[in-house]
């Protein structure tokens, strides 16, 4: 299901996004898919949203309502946009992937680091210097420690991935016996 809104969201926060940076208005198109997620992704509004029997543009003007004169205009009418096709449950999504978005176009690169034990402020300097020369920008690190990992490191940069953990050469060591 996590997919499959990510698939119908995804156009939208693009559209979106090349609109916002067109118009040269990227800051205030994040602060209104900020509120407008907020808005939605409330338990009682996100409760209607998922109620059948509620009408949708009932919906919309209470989110509406809710928002007052902190949306503009070409964020009405996103709102109006997803009401008419039944997509107010994917605002969350894009507004994740416009900021997704927004900082992959300011050059920097959201870099997950999850290491086996925990990583102090020096490490954590040292490997982002390093993770930006490599992946030539500026990185956005964040550090988790998983004791499921038994020891080493995991580093996720989108697609790219550097598994140098204890489980992980242990998967691959199993992998390579099976043949």
């Amino acid at each position: 299901m996590a997919g499959d809104i990510t698939t119908i969201a995804r156009p939208y926060a693009e559209a979106v996004f090349e609109r916002a940076k067109e118009a040269g208005q990227i800051a205030a198109w994040s602060e209104a898919l900020a509120l407008l997620s907020a808005v939605t992704s409330d338990p009682q509004v996100a409760a209607q949203i998922g109620n059948p029997t509620v009408p949708r543009e009932s919906i919309r003007d209470l989110v509406l309502e809710v928002c007052g004169d902190a949306l503009p205009a070409e964020a009405v009418n996103l709102l109006k946009l997803l009401t008419l096709n039944a997509r107010l449950d994917a605002v969350c999504e894009i507004a994740r992937l416009f900021e997704e978005r927004r900082i992959a176009d300011e050059g920097v690169r959201h870099v997950l680091v999850r290491s086996a034990f925990e990583v102090d402020a020096e490490q954590q300097e040292a490997l982002a210097k390093a993770l930006s020369k490599r992946l030539g920008g500026q990185v956005d690190l964040e550090v988790e420690t998983d004791s499921a990992l038994l020891g080493g490191i995991e580093i996720r940069a989108g697609d790219l991935v550097i598994d140098d953990s204890v489980r992980g050469k242990i998967k691959q060591l199993a992998h390579a016996l099976q043949f």
